[in-house]
């Protein structure tokens, strides 16, 4: 693991990287398919899987082998790692686990490299779809190896955003003003369950604008590099706690009225 004193690992390598265990982590998940039912821990409105955690394991025996014992925060180790100045690996093995357990495509495995709060690398894979993202800090964001821009959409009332709605009891009344408040203003609100790769559909120009109440650093730290590197715009309204955050992303051009729409909305 690199420390601050060190050279750093270069970025290309450090996406090289991202890549490989973005890929290990999904094909895992894929290979395993009929396993999809395996539950470790059931929630009100959530799944974990024994294939998040056999996922999260193939995605870090790839960083393991390249770089010793690298320090990783996500879903699976979120008790323990806490953001670090030091190198580090944000890995979300299944994004979309509950589309994932009911055949849903719209599914990945998000994997970031950071350091100081700030993403270097990041790459999301997403099996079924056989789409990979990718994105360095100091390079273009990709699909399949082909370059991507953000939409030119440049009215709310022309643009598709995506949304992600939050059932937790405390946030429910916050998910649900934001939904009410986008619904008028935007040409259609989706919900698709998987924030990584809404970011993704930002950066590829597909939808103009993603937003959700709350979030986690592991769904996003990949896909806002995308994002950014793609020409957009991300940015954490309001943080709520160690890894939980108000988003907003979106192509730039609607991002004030969009970010102006859900704060209202938020109280902030």
């Amino acid at each position: 693991m690199a420390h601050g004193h060190e050279a750093d690992p270069e970025t290309s390598d450090l996406l090289e990287a991202a890549v490989e265990a973005a890929r290990a982590g999904g094909r895992h998940a894929l290979d395993h398919y009929a396993r999809r039912a395996e539950v470790h821990r059931r929630f009100a409105h959530d799944v974990k899987l024994v294939l998040d955690l056999e996922a999260q394991q193939a995605a870090e025996a790839v960083l393991r082998r390249r770089f010793g014992a690298p320090l990783v925060v996500g879903e699976e180790t979120a008790d323990t790692n806490r953001p670090s100045d030091n190198l580090q690996w944000v890995i979300d093995p299944i994004d979309g686990t509950v589309n994932f357990t009911h055949g849903l495509p719209n599914w990945c495995c998000s994997v970031a490299a950071r350091r100081g709060g700030r993403t270097l690398a990041g790459a999301v894979y997403a099996p079924m779809m056989d789409e990979l993202y990718t994105a360095a800090a100091d390079g273009p964001a990709r699909r399949n190896g082909e370059i991507l821009r953000v939409s030119a959409t440049e009215r709310l009332e022309e643009a598709i955003v995506t949304a992600g709605f939050v059932k937790r009891a405390d946030d429910r009344s916050v998910s649900m003003n934001m939904i009410e408040a986008l619904c008028p203003r935007v040409q259609k609100l989706r919900v698709m369950g998987a924030a990584a790769l809404d970011l993704c559909n930002v950066a590829g120009g597909r939808v103009d604008g993603y937003v959700e109440s709350r979030i986690f650093l592991w769904d996003v730290a990949a896909g806002s590099l995308i994002v950014e590197r793609a020409g957009g715009r991300w940015e954490v309204v309001q943080p709520l706690d160690t890894f939980s955050m108000r988003f907003v992303a979106s192509n730039g051009r609607l991002h004030d009225d969009l970010r102006a729409i859900v704060a209202g909305a938020w109280g902030g």
